[in-house]
């Protein structure tokens, strides 16, 4: 009997977009999230953003757009770590309506005490991002991932994701979700992109 062809992934692109002092290795989660991806027919830009330990805001919301823009007319997925999750917030604040995406991850968003001139990274400090412009920037709000043990999240993530209109799943105990957390396979972060399923559960293995 001849196999019935399998049916080809759906119209869609996906975009992963980093923090700081990220130079896409290969143990991270999202290099395994891309390559996972791939494998499965899936379009995938992985940009690597200028001078991630001093990052420049103008410079990575240049390069975002300029990837937002290779996303095509199909829907777009975004996913964003720790920085990454800072920079989607500030850009969404003036997307123009042709860069505007279908929906968001994100993971590990940063709380204040982040923001500091040690951390290479103050002038990403989230100060007066409104609700209704961050809606706007998707077709869905964006879905949060922090974890309980985080010490660069927000002190309350789920009033912090609430007050912008945002669900958040609260992993128990997954540091900053990087690989030394255990972060390299993530299958509730590949069933997020293919099946939009949540809650995210946490990562099963090293």
């Amino acid at each position: 009997m001849t196999e019935m062809p399998s049916s080809p992934p759906p119209a869609r692109r996906f975009l992963m977009v980093h923090g700081v002092q990220h130079r896409r290795p290969r143990d991270h989660w999202l290099w395994w999230l891309t390559e996972a991806l791939r494998q499965r027919g899936e379009q995938v830009l992985y940009p690597q953003f200028p001078t991630p330990e001093q990052p420049s805001m103008n410079e990575w919301v240049d390069l975002l757009h300029a990837e937002l823009a290779q996303l095509g007319e199909q829907e777009r997925v975004v996913v964003c770590h720790s920085l990454g999750c800072a920079l989607w917030l500030h850009a969404a604040q003036s997307l123009p309506e042709d860069l505007r995406v279908t929906r968001v991850l994100l993971v590990s968003p940063l709380g204040d005490q982040a923001f500091t001139a040690a951390n290479g990274n103050e002038e990403f400090r989230l100060d007066g991002i409104g609700r209704e412009l961050l809606t706007a920037a998707s077709a869905k709000a964006p879905h949060v991932v922090v974890s309980a043990t985080d010490p660069y999240a927000p002190a309350d993530p789920r009033a912090w994701s609430a007050a912008l209109g945002l669900d958040c799943d609260v992993l128990p105990a997954a540091g900053h979700i990087t690989p030394q957390d255990g972060y390299g396979p993530w299958p509730a972060a590949l069933d997020w992109c293919l099946r939009e399923q949540s809650p995210v559960s946490p990562a099963t293995g090293p």
